[in-house]
């Protein structure tokens, strides 16, 4: 695996992959890799030629109380583990190289991120969907995959592709998760061995409630139910537990189409993020 951490080389790393034929795909991350970005390397890998990894601690995604300072940062063993997954290219850039001296430009994907983590990160997804159309333009690839546990994040970048044409085919992966049924996250690693046990009621809470509303009990008797069994585990505040629908992000009642049950809530001092999906019953 290659790894580059200028602009130039990864041009001609890219255009050297070109030049051997094929497609390439990309697999945006922040590093503190786990089995979940290995997933989104694997499957990268099933329908590209050619697999680009970036790793990239993105500062204009965080907010000024939030943890850019103490986010885990391990380019080695980052590396080593996507040489194991079969990434053909690491893209390592430093924040000088990702916003020189007097960058100046920002995109906003407006109403998707009016409300949910765009309520309570002001500004995150403006940092979001900039620096995806940053390695987008770096990268060129013909496909990009990210993971559906931040489904938000996920329904931003393609509503960003679509709006401005960029072409890539953008894939969603399935949330991967623990035996326990947690959310793999790189900030697990912030919980305790108390807080972590404590954080297993967070799916199975929205498993609950999707399972419920799936079979068609009202949505909002099975979020009270949800929000009951958070703060009884120890949760709290609870950012928001929402039935939306899965393309749009609006607010649904029921589900006559796809949908998404999405929650964020803090244990302890780590903010926790998960969704499931919730298909319509056949009529």
């Amino acid at each position: 695996m290659q790894t580059v951490r200028q602009i130039k080389q990864l041009r001609k790393a890219v255009a050297a992959f070109r030049a051997r034929g094929g497609t390439v795909a990309l697999v945006p991350t922040m590093g503190a890799l786990h089995a979940g970005h290995m997933a989104l390397i694997a499957e990268a890998r099933k329908r590209a030629d050619h697999v680009v990894a970036s790793i990239f601690v993105n500062p204009k995604q965080f907010g000024p109380n939030e943890d850019l300072a103490a986010y885990p940062r391990r380019a080695a063993k980052d590396a080593a583990m996507l040489v194991e997954g079969g990434c053909d290219l690491l893209w390592l850039p430093e924040v000088e190289t990702m916003y020189p001296e007097g960058f100046a430009t920002s995109i906003a994907v407006s109403g998707l991120t009016a409300d949910l983590d765009g309520a309570a990160r002001p500004g995150h997804f403006d940092g979001v969907a900039t620096v995806v159309a940053k390695l987008f333009n770096q990268v060129r690839p013909d496909i990009a995959v990210f993971g559906e546990k931040d489904y938000q994040q996920l329904a931003v970048i393609r509503r960003m592709v679509r709006d401005l044409d960029l072409g890539i085919e953008i894939v969603g992966v399935a949330t991967q998760r623990d035996e326990d049924g947690l959310a793999l996250s790189s900030r697990n690693a912030y919980l305790d061995d108390a807080q972590r046990a404590a954080a297993r009621a967070l799916p199975r809470a929205l498993g609950d409630a999707a399972t419920a509303i799936g079979a068609g009990e009202d949505a909002a008797n099975a979020i009270t139910r949800a929000w009951s069994a958070l703060e009884k585990a120890g949760f709290g505040p609870i950012d928001y537990i929402e039935l939306r629908d899965a393309e749009t992000l609006m607010p649904v009642d029921d589900v006559t189409r796809p949908a998404r049950l999405l929650a964020a809530a803090r244990i302890g001092g780590t903010r926790l993020i998960d969704n499931l999906p919730i298909e319509p019953r056949p009529a």
